[in-house]
């Protein structure tokens, strides 16, 4: 039975992250993935929807020519090269963890992981299982499309975002259930695609967890694209019969019928956590996630579990700090719990969302009295001859310490922006200390330091 340090079981943004670590850590290891390496992320997740989402963008940008002095005389799209050219995106990542997986001398097991008592893995491939041993075993089993029991899909007219990334056809009628960032995306993309799309959120409002002024910017953007927005609804029944589907939508007025070709279930995760061999070896999970420690030790000794089985943010950004932090306690070096606080969140459809910290309810719930700020990209010279002048910067201070508590940010290219607020939290500054860092002029950045002077009284350009 071969046996090593360390067995990562998942090869996604934590699995393989975790592997790479391991390895220069000096661990022997080894990684078990049933599919492709990078997992969802990589293969059916943040990486083609990216690619899918620039298509739509470049098209945008080719019907809003005019307002550039530019004439583009004949343009159309192909979604069948839009879609193959996201999957050669995700193709040529995955190829790359299998060079970092080379150059790292980590072995890859293919097949279905289970552990077993005694700290031993089973692989099972085309019907040959194979058992190895480890001294530390690493879950990193991630999450799939959660199934509503009103909303069972079937793969072809009922979806996951699995599916929406490779439609045979583009639909004329979409129908996307939850607002989530998943949900948010996909209706960007099929709206912008020319897509009828109707988004129906369970909760009063779209991106139910960003502060409340991004859910309003958004919806007034997607409103003013033409996308159909239905709050305080929910799906309670379709109707597959037929040639497209039939949605019954419940909301305050009362029920309606909505007819699309497609329906997306956008409606969060479910963590893959059956038949890996957890109640046989007595892991202890509760409401769909393991329950770990500070540095992911389950309940039994040797068994770790990391990303989004786990009960911090579903993020892969998240699972790989988790993995490194992880496998650097297993090594024995000083590492400090992870700040599940400051972890940033990004959304990339257009106008784009990022965020970071406590929306402005959250810190007066906390008692906060708080100093807020506002920059919208109307007021900014890069946003309004980018022609991209949707959105604005929000921070929000302690009023007592300058303690920065919150960032929210809507508009063209904010997920790049938004490492600013990360680290000026990380590394406690204050409203002032931003307010005197010089930015550079004319960035879409410098509206950080515009919206932490409009916190202070002192803003120039408003």
């Amino acid at each position: 039975m071969t046996a090593y340090d360390i067995i990562v079981l998942g090869s996604g943004p934590g699995g393989y992250v975790t592997a790479i670590r391991a390895s220069q850590l000096g661990f022997k290891t080894a990684i078990v993935e049933k599919e492709s390496l990078g997992g969802v992320c990589l293969n059916w997740g943040c990486i083609p929807t990216k690619a899918l989402l620039k298509s739509a963008q470049v098209f945008e940008y080719l019907k809003h020519a005019g307002d550039y002095g530019l004439t583009v005389k004949e343009y159309d799209k192909d979604f069948d090269a839009v879609v193959n050219r996201s999957r050669n995106v995700a193709a040529g990542m995955s190829k790359g963890v299998q060079f970092l997986m080379k150059k790292n001398k980590i072995d890859v097991l293919s097949g279905f992981g289970k552990i077993l008592a005694g700290k031993k893995v089973a692989v099972t491939h085309e019907n040959k299982t194979e058992e190895y041993q480890a001294q530390h075993i690493i879950i990193a089993t991630g999450a799939r499309s959660r199934e509503l029991p009103n909303l069972p899909q079937d793969g072809k007219k009922v979806i996951g975002y699995r599916e929406a990334m490779t439609l045979p056809k583009q639909p004329k009628k979409l129908v996307v259930v939850g607002s989530g960032a998943i949900g948010i995306e996909f209706a960007y993309f099929y709206n912008a695609m020319g897509t009828e799309v109707t988004i129906v959120e369970y909760l009063d409002r779209i991106v139910p967890i960003e502060d409340e002024e991004i859910s309003k910017q958004l919806e007034r953007s997607f409103k003013k694209s033409g996308i159909n927005i239905l709050t305080s609804a929910e799906v309670t029944a379709v109707d597959t019969k037929g040639k497209g589907v039939k949605a019954t939508v419940k909301t305050a007025k009362g029920e309606q019928m909505i007819e699309a070709d497609i329906v997306l279930s956008a409606v969060g995760i479910k963590t893959n956590i059956e038949n890996i061999g957890l109640e046989e070896v007595g892991i202890a999970v509760d409401r769909d996630k393991i329950l770990v420690n500070d540095f992911y030790q389950t309940n039994l000794p040797g068994y770790y579990a990391i990303g989004d089985v786990t009960q911090g943010q579903a993020l892969a950004h998240v699972a790989s700090a988790e993995g490194i932090l992880c496998v650097e306690k297993i090594a024995g070096l000083h590492v400090e719990p992870l700040d599940y606080g400051n972890v940033p969140g990004c959304t990339y459809c257009s106008p784009e969302i990022a965020s970071v910290g406590l929306t402005e309810a959250q810190a007066i719930e906390k008692g906060y009295e708080i100093k807020v700020g506002k920059f919208p990209f109307s007021a900014s010279g890069k946003a309004q001859a980018g022609g991209n002048s949707d959105g604005f910067v929000k921070v929000i201070f302690d009023a007592k310490y300058g303690e920065w508590l919150g960032c929210h940010m809507i508009g063209a290219g904010v997920t790049d922006m938004i490492a600013e607020a990360v680290l000026g939290r990380k590394l406690e500054t204050t409203g002032h200390e931003v307010l005197k860092a010089v930015h550079p002029h004319p960035t879409m950045s410098e509206a950080v330091m515009e919206a932490v002077a409009d916190a202070y009284d002192e803003v120039i350009h408003l």
